[in-house]
């Protein structure tokens, strides 16, 4: 890995509604340490970007300005088409947000948070029922968040950042060391919302998940975007596709990868499948994880 950051970039720029989240030459540096160096992207209204990186490549302090948190030392942000810095109240009012650090009232019942939060955004009568109802916590939702589990929190965190009927959702690592059936909850509501037009930026460490729901993914290291495009383009582009063969010849198991991009594949594949008793075929695909380290030289943890 040089110094040289090689970046590979394809702008996306949807037709028709302008982008709901719009990055541009961000930068932010605490003290003399650069944190974000000029990275860009945009999510459009019903997409989903996974936002991918190891811990300190900059993704929460990108979050952060996007939400309002912090001021960006250079470049510009726009969420529905309105400064971050300059509206930041209009701009809170209008997105939600579910962060990795949960930050519920855990003296309070999950009916009173979202009752409280709901008078945050000035909004009388929410749907809490309903809110419950989705993240399956509606029998839980007169208990005192103090005796929920990890999962059951994240699922009123993502029940909450839903109160105020988002056009923007930004989540940050929202289905981390849950059980499969919380995560599953919680991936389900983000499709869901996709579907009905919100704009999606989704951190997350978990490369099955990003694969899973995001319409592209962003890598970040080092302050910067090293690449941007669709999960299975970026693997196919950068990724090493083969066939593992697994056959028994004169009793012994014999087993060979073949590349398939190389030259001569098929024919190869074809006389590995035909020597002796085929066993096993199994193909081999990069990963968004291979992806990274192959472009980075360092792993998503």
């Amino acid at each position: 890995m040089t110094d040289e950051v090689r970046t590979e970039r394809q702008p996306h720029e949807p037709a028709g509604p302008a982008p709901a989240i719009d990055v541009r030459g961000l930068r932010y540096a605490y003290g003399d340490r650069v944190a974000v160096d000029g990275i860009e992207f945009t999510v459009a209204p019903g997409e989903v970007l996974g936002f991918l990186g190891p811990n300190g490549a900059g993704k929460s302090t990108t979050i952060k300005v996007i939400t309002g948190q912090l001021i960006p030392s250079g470049g510009e942000v726009r969420v529905l088409g309105m400064d971050v810095v300059k509206r930041r109240s209009e701009v809170q009012a209008r997105i939600g947000v579910c962060f990795e650090e949960k930050n519920l009232y855990t003296a309070l019942s999950g009916e009173e948070n979202l009752r409280f939060f709901a008078r945050l955004f000035g909004i009388r009568n929410p749907d809490v029922a309903g809110l419950l109802r989705r993240v399956g916590l509606q029998e839980r939702g007169r208990d005192r968040v103090a005796n929920y589990s990890k999962g059951m929190r994240q699922r009123l965190m993502m029940a909450r950042a839903l109160i105020n009927d988002p056009q923007v959702l930004v989540l940050d690592e929202p289905s981390d060391g849950l059980d499969p059936t919380s995560a599953r909850t919680i991936r389900d509501l983000i499709r869901e919302r996709a579907e009905a037009g919100t704009a999606v930026l989704l951190t997350t460490h978990d490369m099955w998940e990003a694969d899973e729901l995001a319409h592209r993914v962003a890598f970040l290291h080092q302050g910067r975007v090293y690449a941007e495009g669709p999960p299975e383009e970026l693997k196919l582009r950068h990724g090493r596709r083969a066939v593992r063969i697994r056959t028994r010849r004169d009793g012994q198991i014999h087993e060979e990868t073949v590349p398939l991009d190389e030259e001569g594949a098929s024919q190869r594949l074809a006389r590995s499948m035909d020597d002796g008793e085929l066993l096993t075929v199994h193909t081999e695909e990069a990963t968004l994880e291979s992806v990274f380290v192959q472009m980075t030289g360092t792993g998503l943890q």
